[in-house]
């Protein structure tokens, strides 16, 4: 397996924003996004990276952007080391996980589609019969498909954890206008992508969207339909009433709750058996998804 990259600088390059996974550099005009290895999980950075990761989510962002750009327009320009190369020169490191991208005003709002019920949906609905304040029928168990997709926004944390918000909540944030056309575009993204992934024998139970404003027009930006972003469940064992095999971060998250760590950074160091089966899960998703 190769070795996995954490930390990524470019020389020359003015770092704008260092995230979760990716790297971003303003080139004046465009953006240049860098995923790295790094993974995640309960909003806690990781010690030990993933061989792959970053090239994974790239490869899965730009089958995206291109398969959905009928759906939304999207901030991507380039995956293409030569384009690349010719802008910011010869670093190998950028090969195969680095994207030029177009800029825009991100909007303070995560989109997020719920097709099934897991994560933090099935523990609310365990409580309440509700997902994001939104009322399911009874009688659903873990990991049920849902009538129908819903839409169950989020706020954006800088530091620490996300919070799930009510719909009128991001209607006060972004406007009534912008949040109904933010969600319709979410739900359309996710359809069409659920129905793909079917075909290809992966679940797509829940997925995040980021959006931005180009202007007065809205653009998809961030990646799309990764395992990062994205629980995905393979179709031939799919039975609910219970927790789902994954091909995404569920397989350490699930890890990491057999654990004593308080969820608190630091994160734990991980064994190497975990570190490949991790990476092996995301390369055999991409595989599957676009061979």
């Amino acid at each position: 397996m190769t070795s996995a990259l954490s930390n990524i600088d470019v020389p020359g390059l003015k770092k704008v924003r260092s995230g979760k996974v990716r790297e971003i550099f303003d080139l004046n005009d465009a953006l240049l996004f860098v995923a790295s290895d790094r993974i995640s999980a309960f909003d806690v950075i990781m010690p030990d990276p993933i061989p792959e990761k970053g090239r994974v989510l790239t490869a899965f962002s730009e089958f995206w952007f291109g398969k959905a750009k009928h759906i939304v327009e999207n901030h991507f320009i380039t995956s293409d080391y030569a384009a690349i190369a010719k802008r910011v020169g010869n670093h190998e490191q950028l090969r195969g996980r680095a994207m030029l991208v177009r800029k825009c005003q991100p909007l303070p709002v995560e989109c997020i589609v719920r097709g099934y019920l897991a994560g933090s949906g099935w523990k609310e609905y365990k409580k309440s019969q509700t997902v994001c304040s939104q009322k399911l029928p009874a009688g659903l168990v873990e990991s049920s498909e849902l009538p129908e997709p819903i839409f169950t926004p989020s706020t954006k944390a800088a530091t620490g954890h996300d919070e799930n918000i009510s719909f009128a909540r991001a209607s006060e944030i972004l406007g009534k206008p912008l949040a109904d056309k933010v969600s319709a575009y979410s739900i359309a993204l996710y359809k069409f992508a659920r129905d793909y992934a079917r075909h290809r024998g992966i679940i797509i139970a829940d997925t995040k969207f980021e959006f931005g404003l180009e202007g007065d027009k809205v653009i998809l930006i961030d990646e799309a339909l990764t395992p990062d972003s994205s629980r995905f469940w393979p179709a031939a064992t799919y039975k609910p009433g219970g927790p789902q095999p994954s091909f995404d971060k569920q397989f350490l998250r699930d890890y990491l709750e057999t654990l004593t760590w308080d969820k608190t950074p630091p994160g734990p160091k991980l064994p190497a058996e975990i570190i490949r089966k991790t990476s092996e899960k995301y390369l055999e998703a991409l595989q599957r998804l676009t061979a």
